[in-house]
Parts: C-alpha cells; structure tokens; sequence
C-alpha cells in the first residue's frame, strides 16, 4: 500500500465527484473475514471514529486528527501490519479507506452514536448519526459500535440509553456484533470527564451488559484500570480493550495493556491515537509491539 499524500486525496475526491457509485460497488465487492478474530484468537482494531465527534486531540497537538491526509495515512500503515485484524470509524473514514484498497479481508465496525459532540451542552444526549444496522448489514461490514456515557445528573443519559438497547436488538437480529462503551461520566468546568475508578468502570459495564432482550453479540469495550481484575469479574461477555488517550509514558501503558490482556474474558484490543500518533510518531513499532502482546 503507497503512502497516502495530496494526490491520493485528489483522487478520493475526484472519484466522489465523478462516481459516487463507486462506494457502493466496493462495498458490495470487498472480501469479508472469516471470523471477528485473526490468528491469535483475539481481535486487533484501530480506532478512527474520533473526528465525527469534533474530538480532534491527540497528545500535545489539539489538530491532530483534523488532518484527513495525516490521519488516513496513518491508518493506512497501521492497517498493512501483520496482526491487525481491522479497522472501527464513521462512513466518511471507512468509505476513504474502501477507496484506497485497504479494507480486503479486514473486520470492519461501523461507529453508530456521534452526535454527543464534545464540548457541547447536549454532548450526554449522544444521537445516533452515524451508521444504522440496516446500513453495517448491507454494507457487510461485521458490526456496529456505540459509545454509552451514563451522567447521573443529566437527563440526556437515558435518551440515549434507550438508543443504544435499540441498536443492540437490532444488530442482534442480523447476527452482527454491538459493541458497547460504556462510562459513568460527570461534567467539570463544563467538559463531560469519564470516572475510571473500579467502583464507576464496574457499574457502567453491568449496565452496559443488560441492554436490549438478547446478549449473544454483545461485547463491552472497557478502559484499562488500575484493577482490572475487579472489573472483568462484573460481566461474562466478551471484552475489547480500548487504548485510550496518548501516554507520554508508552512502556508503562503497555505493561497495563500486557496485563489485562492475561484475562480470559479480554478478547482483544481497540486502540487508537495511542497507535495512530505515538510518542515518537513511529506508527508500524507502535502497532508491531501491541500486536505482540495478543
């Protein structure tokens, strides 16, 4: 796979200008996996969901992921390592990458709720605008997921507490995985904060898990904690690591990744500007070493 450079996104463009259909034809074209997990029996995923949600962060750099050329070649390289099993984003970022070749053979999961902008004063009240199950079936793409934030003063929680129990039913029925990130989340100095203590990663998780009337293909997508066995023995589902924020201390976020990857109820990891922009900006040796770890 070439770099992607200002030529390759001029030809993105000129292929949405002059055929649009060709999206839907590579969808319809594109070779699916055989199964959610690779080799190691565990999935591998690289995160891109973040800009549909205004979350444009990574590190030290509040752009990072503002620059569509930066971000798609990134992921572009990421996705040719050996291990990674697939890519999780909105339609915009999934339809440049259906473009550029690099979705062959790769598990590919649709990002359903980002209309909780961050920043916002509705962000707890997270529509669904990006992906429907009707649209991840028909696209054949492998699942749908869906952020949960549970803000105990804030009503806009169960608007989209009910949203996300309908689009766990719904995937359900087509047999496609939801997957489910839930936070207890607070608001302070009017930006919506995630608890990571144990106590608020377990309670988000039991609720999480109980979402719509049948739990066949639901897995939870959980933060790394300081007591992560505490919070793996809250649920029997299967469990995605999420990477998280950019760690100025790589080794050390590793060695809590390597952890809680020894668990039998972690089926593999969800990463992404962790991987995408690490300390360094060596995106192939940050990759190589988190696959290893699976």
């Amino acid at each position: 796979m070439n770099a992607v450079d200002a030529e390759a996104i001029a030809r993105l463009v000129t292929t949405r200008v002059t055929d649009p259909q060709a999206i839907a034809r590579g969808w319809a074209a594109r070779r699916t996996p055989a199964s959610l997990v690779g080799s190691s029996g565990r999935l591998m995923l690289v995160a891109a969901d973040h800009p549909a949600r205004g979350a444009l962060r990574a590190g030290d750099d509040p752009l990072a992921m503002g620059d569509r050329t930066q971000l798609l070649d990134r992921l572009v390289r990421a996705l040719a390592r050996p291990g990674v099993d697939g890519v999780l984003g909105t339609a915009d970022v999934l339809d440049d990458l259906l473009l550029l070749g690099a979705l062959e053979d790769k598990v590919v999961i649709g990002s359903m709720n980002r209309g909780g902008l961050a920043g916002t004063a509705f962000e707890i009240d997270d529509r669904f605008t990006g992906y429907h199950a009707a649209a991840i079936r028909d696209r054949s793409l492998q699942g749908g997921k869906m952020l949960f934030r549970i803000e105990p003063e804030d009503a806009g929680t169960v608007a989209t507490m009910q949203a996300c129990a309908h689009a766990v039913e719904e995937l359900a029925a087509a047999g496609l995985m939801a997957m489910v990130e839930p936070f207890i989340s607070a608001r302070r100095d009017g930006r919506v904060v995630n608890d990571l203590s144990t106590a608020a990663v377990v309670r988000s998780a039991t609720v999480a898990a109980g979402l719509a009337s049948t739990s066949a293909h639901t897995w939870l997508k959980l933060p790394v904690v300081e007591d992560m066995e505490t919070v793996l023995a809250a649920t029997a589902l299967p469990v995605v690591l999420l990477g998280g924020e950019v760690s100025s201390d790589q080794q050390e976020q590793f060695a809590q990744w390597s952890k809680a990857l020894e668990h039998p109820s972690v089926r593999g990891m969800v990463v992404g500007r962790s991987l995408l922009y690490p300390p360094g900006g060596d995106v192939e040796a940050a990759v190589d070493a988190t696959v290893a770890m699976l």
